[in-house]
């Protein structure tokens, strides 16, 4: 089974980019307390495709707190010569549990009213890693 579930802090703002096929995709880290130490907190890279990732750059930012649940995966590449190596979460669900508080949200991002924010119950995001 590869199940994971973390409720973190956006560590920058997502940034939505655009897959050939028109699906959107957005990349970002969430800081999560790590338990052992006060101040600590492990970095967790996260990718979101489709749907989710257009309403992850619509309704948070850094420093948001979100609730995300997926499956690990491993990838490698090649950077000038030298493998790199990346683990991430693919999410397949986002909770949007805080937004950044209203004065620090830029004018072009829409406010949410509500502690969490619904994905609709219909919604299958397609996790093809790319």
């Amino acid at each position: 089974m590869n199940k994971v579930a973390l409720i973190g802090r956006l560590t920058r703002d997502p940034a939505l980019r655009t897959l050939q096929d028109g699906r959107g995709l957005t990349s970002f880290a969430i800081a999560v307390p790590n338990g052992y130490k006060k101040d600590e907190a492990d970095f967790i890279n996260c990718t979101i495709f489709g749907k989710l990732a257009d309403l992850t750059v619509k309704y948070c930012g850094k420093g948001s707190l979100v609730g995300v649940t997926g499956r690990i995966h491993s990838r490698s590449y090649d950077k000038e010569g030298t493998r790199i190596y990346v683990t991430e979460v693919i999410v397949e669900e986002i909770r949007f549990l805080a937004t950044k508080r209203k004065e620090e949200q830029p004018a072009d991002r829409v406010e949410m009213n509500e502690e969490r924010f619904e994905i609709p119950a219909d919604f299958k995001p397609n996790t093809t890693p790319v």
